[in-house]
């Protein structure tokens, strides 16, 4: 089946690059550095390195993992423009390295140094994505295969490059053009962004391929989604939940995590594998609208449900709100039973919340029911753990942590309803 991707060459793509190099070392700073004592203000500095500090360890940890990539890659065409895109990575970590450096005073010039440097500002969604990117090279490595080879451009170019960084880089360049600063950094960023486009082109056109060249890459594609998506939300979600963070320069988290949920569906999309069409549970309540799923996905954040655990999470009714809705849209509806059936979640914790089936839709309440099929007792700070996927219910249960009671044939009729 044709797709959006069937526009692109590698051919193109490659003689884009030649045409769009540029140089990063040329690059003058010296207007950027008085602006950027004389212009923004404090605290504009500090959000400013907090949302650069991402950029410059991600685009020195994605060149240094692309080497698999171009060993997996069956064809030559391939493999050419994969080494073209591991010399832009090294260009954009140089010229975050001497920004830094030359402009903020961070390091002492070299990358290992400012790398160093702005380590503490990494948010816990941005390291766990990059340390999963990390892994994905080590198993690339080991099992080039198409299958492996579809998950791993789905991390890099699908989540990273289309989802995280060119909705960054979006709000970046909208707020230095707006104000008309920082020339030389406003330049060099106008160039990532385009480097980033061609990168992101040649990642849909590779996905697409590889899906038509073996049809497990379907199922490779969406295990590696339900695995990596939950972490996105937390990636750009600024110190102590500040707001000023982002709101300073003229966009909310929302705004930023719209574009990227857009941004992520199209390029599936034209690579032709539209989430609808995905095997398996639904990815990440999708069927949720975009402006609820984004909502959801912050909330359960905030609220200690997804994220890093510190401490339990919250029972307030926002939180449990979208805990539940997000258990609801996660199910996979097509193999619900026949007969009706309610499972009432009993938490000596927090307040009760049941979900009903029925006819091959769901839906969740608060409150408890009179006669529910299966009732789950067990705390809320351990079934936030599950849906957050810090704990296994397996393992809980076989500890006694979780206790199903009530007509078992029904929920072993129901079991795969359940994400894996």
């Amino acid at each position: 089946m044709a797709t959006a991707a069937d526009q692109i060459s590698y051919t193109d793509l490659y003689a884009r690059w030649e045409r769009g190099n540029w140089r990063a070392m040329e690059i003058d700073f010296s207007t950027d550095r008085r602006q950027w004592q004389e212009v923004f203000t404090e605290f504009e500095r500090k959000a400013a390195l907090w949302n650069y500090a991402l950029f410059f360890w991600g685009e020195d940890a994605v060149a240094d993992g692309l080497s698999p990539y171009i060993d997996a890659a069956p064809t030559e065409e391939q493999k050419y423009f994969i080494a073209t895109q591991q010399v832009d990575e090294a260009r954009h970590a140089v010229f975050f390295t001497r920004f830094m450096h030359e402009v903020c005073d961070i390091g002492d010039g070299t990358v290992a140094a400012g790398l160093e440097a702005i380590k503490p500002d990494l948010s816990w969604g941005f390291r766990q994505i990059f340390d999963r990117l990390e892994q994905m090279s080590d198993e690339l490595r080991r099992d080039p295969s198409i299958p492996r080879l579809a998950a791993a451009v789905t991390l890099y170019h699908i989540v990273i490059e289309a989802t995280l960084a060119q909705p960054g880089q979006h709000f970046i360049t909208s707020y230095l053009h707006d104000r008309d600063v920082l020339p030389g950094f406003r330049d060099g960023m106008d160039r990532i962004s385009q480097d980033e486009q061609r990168h992101i082109g040649f990642g849909v056109k590779l996905l697409s391929d590889l899906v038509r060249m073996d049809p497990d890459c379907r199922y490779a594609v969406a295990d590696l989604l339900r695995e990596v998506v939950p972490y996105t939300p937390a990636v750009l979600v600024p110190p102590g939940w500040d707001m000023r963070y982002t709101e300073v320069f003229g966009f909310t988290l929302t705004d930023i995590a719209l574009e990227g949920l857009d941004s992520f569906e199209t390029k599936l999309r034209s690579a032709g594998l539209p989430l609808d069409e995905m095997p398996g549970p639904p990815i990440f309540a999708y069927e949720l609208g975009r402006e609820e799923r984004v909502h959801n996905g912050l909330q359960l954040v905030k609220g200690g449900v997804l994220g890093e655990k510190n401490g339990p999470a919250s029972s307030d009714e926002e939180t449990m709100k979208a805990v539940f809705n997000f258990i609801q849209h996660s199910l996979d509806k097509r193999h619900a039973p026949t007969e009706q059936g309610t499972i009432q979640w009993d938490f000596p914790d927090a307040a009760p919340w049941h979900l009903v089936v029925a006819n091959g839709s769901t839906r969740v309440e608060p409150g408890r029911v009179e006669q529910p099929t299966v009732t789950i007792r067990c705390r809320y700070e351990d079934w936030a753990d599950i849906v957050g996927g810090r704990e296994d219910p397996l393992y809980l249960a076989a500890r006694g942590r979780i206790r199903p009671k009530g007509d078992f044939r029904w929920l072993w009729r129901a079991r795969k309803m359940f994400p894996r």
